[in-house]
């Protein structure tokens, strides 16, 4: 089985949270593909800043995937240069662990394997997905304890 880290903001974060569904945009339509039941997914939610709190970038959890489908009904938010983006691809998820304490990224680039440009490693998250290493995926969850 594969694992994954899921990209997206926090209000998707809740989201995920609420329903237990992720969506990948349509030009991710092969990607989606990619992805099996059973496969492992962490949802990574970006650095973002309210008034003068800056809320680190973070992996908030960990699902497993039970199904694959489509659906165009709104559920996502997009940023504001994906547009109308409805993310249609979508993943049924059944949780593994939710993170009491988010699982702060930046201090674990050092030692994540698929992070190839440490200096520019936010680049490494810009995706809807990536598949990951089992490698890294244990390193993460060890943080997350």
């Amino acid at each position: 089985m594969a694992i994954w880290i899921a990209s997206g903001n926090r209000q998707n974060w809740e989201v995920v949270k609420k329903h237990n569904i992720w969506g990948v945009p349509k030009r991710s339509k092969g990607l989606h593909s990619r992805v099996k039941p059973g496969d492992t997914i962490l949802m990574y939610v970006r650095s973002e800043t309210h008034g003068d709190t800056v809320l680190p970038s973070a992996i908030m959890g960990e699902f497993k995937v039970t199904e694959l489908f489509e659906d165009g009904k709104p559920l996502f938010t997009a940023p504001p240069q994906m547009g109308d983006e409805g993310f249609p691809y979508r993943f049924r998820l059944k949780p593994v662990k939710i993170f009491k304490e988010p699982v702060e990224i930046k201090p674990l680039i050092p030692d994540l394997g698929f992070v190839t440009n440490k200096t520019m490693w936010s680049g490494h998250f810009r995706q809807a997905m990536r598949e990951i290493p089992d490698e890294d995926y244990r390193k993460i969850l060890s943080a997350g304890k």
